[in-house]
């Protein structure tokens, strides 16, 4: 809704006062912050949405990772040298030379691969998930920049109307038609409306510098020209979705199923197998040597593992079923509160209308002598209200529109991730 001044009084002297009250406001470095649209692929870039992608490409390495065998070993062995007897110097030895290989028996590398495989589903997810906070964060950054910027601009108007008010009830002390209270509370009243604007102004001020950050800039953005406030929220999905961060605790809890077959395969012995080539110096003569060796599951098989990877995996089952009952819970709540916020916007445009109005024909009775100071006061207090309640309630069907998106795994406003 358009914030320019609703009624010029004929005083324009007044007007020009109030102008030049409050034109130091705008910094004359002003840099427009871009549609919502173009601020969100620049965000996706910034520290926290970067922070995500590394972890997504940590899983991947360590998937890659999982799938690789183990090194054989090489081992060199000589024996019978140095004795006694027969067995002095060299001249008698036998070098055995083995390649040896863990050949990960009971299936360890397959459940190694899905545990990995696991854990980088669910980094794909909180990449996901990071992202859509990052979207939804932004659009809340840019409706309260764009909501302080407005609520600037009406501090504005509401301050030249006081001035103008000021001065007509000034003029008509001077004509005897108003006691000289009036126009000390008219002085009274402008002197406010100056402080509420140096108060918009800070938190103008603030809430750009809040939207730089999360747009990672370097440029300070010290205005919205594309609004965000008045655009129409995009049409809801009509039930709870699958949301990012609710697929990751899925992953986690595959990861955590998996790694059960990864501690009960542990606890099986290790079987390696082994081939040589063995040198007898006395007879010189050379022969194959070949072997296979496990360990004996004597004291360790590895049964605390086992217990304790089963119990995470009811800890993660558990945490998933916690998380789909919040999902859904917030995400009913999310819907209501927008509906309402809707809603609330209609019926906030239509009490800026009828206070519009108001104030329009108390100003005209006003200049005409027929109603007082008092019921001008009140009527341009109405307006400044309804306004703010306005601008309050576009905001608060932004912050709406930002959280139901982000449960509904899609960027806010119809943006794209």
């Amino acid at each position: 809704m358009p914030l320019s001044p609703l009624c010029r009084p004929p005083r324009a002297v007044g007007c020009a006062l109030a102008v030049l009250a409050v034109a130091a406001g705008f910094p004359a470095w002003a840099d427009p912050a871009p549609a919502f649209e173009q601020l969100l692929t620049q965000a996706l870039t910034a520290p926290a949405a970067a922070e995500a992608d590394a972890n997504l490409a940590a899983a991947d390495g360590r998937l890659a990772q999982a799938g690789v065998r183990p090194n054989p070993e090489l081992g060199v062995e000589v024996e019978n040298i140095l004795g006694r007897g027969p067995f002095q110097g060299v001249d008698g030895a036998e070098t055995t030379l083995t390649v040896s290989q863990d050949l990960e028996l009971w299936g360890r590398r397959g459940a190694r691969v899905g545990v990995a495989r696991s854990e980088r589903e669910a980094a794909r997810w909180r990449r996901d998930a990071s992202r859509l906070q990052v979207a939804a964060a932004l659009a809340i950054a840019y409706a309260e920049a764009e909501a302080a910027q407005r609520r600037f601009a009406l501090a504005e108007e509401a301050l030249e109307l006081a001035v103008a008010d000021a001065r007509a009830a000034l003029i008509l002390v001077e004509e005897g038609r108003e006691p000289l209270l009036r126009g000390i509370q008219g002085e009274s009243e402008a002197a406010a409306a100056r402080a509420a604007l140096d108060e918009a102004r800070a938190e103008r001020d603030a809430a750009f510098a809040e939207l730089t950050a999360l747009a990672g800039g370097q440029t300070p953005l010290t205005s919205v020209e594309a609004s965000l406030l008045d655009r129409v929220p995009a049409v809801s999905a009509g039930q709870a979705a699958e949301a990012p961060a609710v697929l990751a605790l899925v992953a986690e809890r595959d990861a955590a199923q998996g790694r059960v077959r990864v501690e009960t395969a542990r606890g099986r012995p290790d079987v390696r197998a082994s081939v040589g080539v063995r040198r007898f110096e006395a007879e010189d003569a050379t022969a194959l040597t070949a072997g296979v060796s496990l360990q004996l599951p004597l004291f360790d098989r590895n049964r605390g593992g086992v217990s304790a990877a089963e119990a995470e995996v009811r800890a993660a089952e558990a945490r998933l079923r916690g998380a789909r009952l919040d999902a859904d819970a917030a995400w009913r709540a999310a819907a209501a509160r927008r509906d309402a916020a809707v809603s609330r916007v209609i019926a906030a445009d239509a009490a800026v209308t009828a206070a519009t109005e108001a104030y329009r024909l108390t100003r005209i009775g006003f200049e005409a002598g027929r109603l007082s100071q008092l019921e001008l006061r009140s009527t341009r207090t109405g307006l400044v209200q309804a306004r703010d309640v306005a601008i309050a309630a576009r905001l608060t069907r932004a912050r709406a529109e930002a959280e139901l998106a982000r449960l509904e795994g899609r960027a806010p406003f119809g943006a794209q991730l």
